[in-house]
């Protein structure tokens, strides 16, 4: 309960619940303190999810394997690379039986840098130049309309009452009442195998 000590009333607003916002499960994801006939709106404990990763490790475990191929007896001589732009890599080597050699020393160096395999995308063989195989591949970032919408619907199923969320471009923003209720969230997705790699930022109390 707000006090009128230290109210301030230019900052409250007419108590007009129809025009007030409301998340997807019909909860009001503002707090409301009434005063006078005016309504105080506060933000209530959110966070958001999204999928990212971390560009300086992504690159350290690229950079760690082109270093070992280069020393391997069983790469010698089979002009094997790997290149990275931005957030696609290439392998180049002799057959897609080194392919194959060259995505197990990556997926290593990926999770020995703390990455998840989730967001790592395999494309298919293809011919290259010089009787060589390229395959192409990318690591996927930002959270998709599709996954959103799984996501969403998981947390409106299985999230517990007075918990909300609303896809916000590339991310998810979860609101709730407590913080134990926004936690229990976060569990709640760690034990769910999405298919990508999930993070929880900006939360707020």
């Amino acid at each position: 309960m707000v006090g009128r000590e230290g109210f301030e009333p230019s900052k409250a607003v007419p108590a007009d619940l129809q025009s007030a916002p409301f998340g997807r499960s019909g909860t009001d994801p503002y707090g409301m303190a009434r005063i006078s006939g005016y309504v105080a709106f506060y933000p209530m404990p959110s966070f958001d999810i999204v999928s990212d990763i971390d560009r300086q490790e992504l690159r350290n475990a690229v950079d760690q394997a082109q270093r070992e191929m280069t020393q391997r007896f069983d790469f010698k001589g089979t002009d094997s690379s790997i290149d990275q732009n931005e957030l696609v890599i290439t392998i180049k080597t002799i057959s897609e039986e080194k392919a194959r050699a060259v995505r197990v020393l990556l997926e290593e160096k990926f999770v020995k840098r703390g990455m998840s395999l989730k967001g790592i995308e395999w494309g298919k063989f293809e011919q290259a130049s010089g009787d060589t195989v390229r395959q192409l591949v990318t690591v996927k970032v930002g959270i998709s309309s599709d996954k959103a919408r799984e996501i969403n619907k998981l947390i409106k199923e299985k999230g517990g009452k007075g918990i909300s969320s609303q896809t916000q471009g590339e991310q998810v923003r979860v609101t709730g009442k407590k913080r134990d209720d926004l936690q229990a969230v976060m569990a709640l997705l760690k034990g769910e195998d999405l298919g990508v790699p999930l993070q929880f930022e900006n939360f707020r109390d």
